[in-house]
């Protein structure tokens, strides 16, 4: 893989900000019959101008930043052997929305962001090659953004997510006391959520009512987490709405890098419906 960390000015944030871009590798010919030694591949297929990649967005887990899901888990390698780019964004605890405090993060994640990686790196535009995925924190952004912008993704995983926006009125209500105070200092409060950006089960009420294109979206969580009823609660409310989503539960496992290490292979090889080559310009 090609690994970078891009920093730029955010006219929407108003502020610099790191992004994390994950390239799969190519062949000089088609011809050389290189074959990985460490990831065992067949020989690739190559460079050209033009080419792209179908991109998934990975979203970084709470207290992290767009660097740490690439340091803890093998997902350069599951992204090399699956060719496909990865694009992590750094959003510190923003929750993946517009905070209430101001920084206007879900704008930055569904407008700004998408245009400025389409226009400057080798990313397939379209919905149907592209997808979000997030661990924790990132989870729950990614279902956020596949509710409230289904009509930018074509899949999306949700890996122990919880933490932040849900479909679950009252789960959100009771959020706002967790002991998280970033929780309460970023979404808006009990009395003023309900109907706005932040209300997801209104926007995904509203999402069949009008007949929208829907993402799928595939859920799980470790059966010893901490927020696997909260998870849980998000699939069913899916689920009851009409919503095309899976539900897996990790036996045994806990909230942490060694259950989404083990999702992260999973997500790529399996869940996301990839085409694991580039994508070639008409001649």
């Amino acid at each position: 893989m090609g690994i970078l960390r891009f920093n730029f000015r955010s006219e929407v944030l108003s502020l610099t900000t790191n992004v994390t871009v994950c390239y799969p590798t190519s062949s000089l010919t088609t011809n050389l019959g290189y074959r990985d030694p460490v990831l065992k591949q067949e020989p690739k297929q190559a460079y050209k101008p033009g080419m792209k990649f179908q991109t998934v967005y990975l979203l970084h887990g709470g207290g992290e930043d767009d660097s740490v899901p690439y340091r803890y888990t093998r997902l350069e390698q599951y992204a090399e052997r699956n060719m496909v780019m990865t694009v992590t964004p750094s959003v510190n605890d923003s929750l993946y929305t517009n905070t209430k405090y101001g920084f206007r993060y879900l704008e930055y994640l569904t407008e700004e962001l998408p245009l400025v990686i389409q226009s400057l790196f080798a990313s397939a535009p379209g919905r149907d090659n592209t997808f979000v995925v997030g661990l924790a924190m990132g989870g729950n952004g990614a279902l956020g953004l596949g509710v409230l912008r289904p009509d930018l993704y074509h899949t999306v995983v949700d890996l122990s997510g919880g933490i932040g926006m849900t479909l679950d009125r009252e789960e959100y209500r009771k959020s706002l006391d967790w002991g998280f105070s970033r929780v309460r200092d970023t979404l808006l409060g009990a009395d003023e959520f309900q109907g706005s950006e932040h209300d997801l089960y209104a926007c995904a009420e509203r999402n069949i009512a009008e007949g929208k294109t829907l993402p799928t979206f595939r859920i799980a969580v470790g059966e010893d987490d901490f927020i696997r009823d909260r998870v849980f609660k998000d699939y069913a409310e899916l689920r009851r709405l009409g919503y095309p989503v899976q539900y897996d539960e990790a036996p045994a496992m806990g909230h942490d890098y060694e259950m989404w290490d083990v999702y992260l292979k999973k997500t790529l090889d399996e869940w996301l419906p990839l085409r694991r080559a580039p994508i070639y310009d008409r001649p």
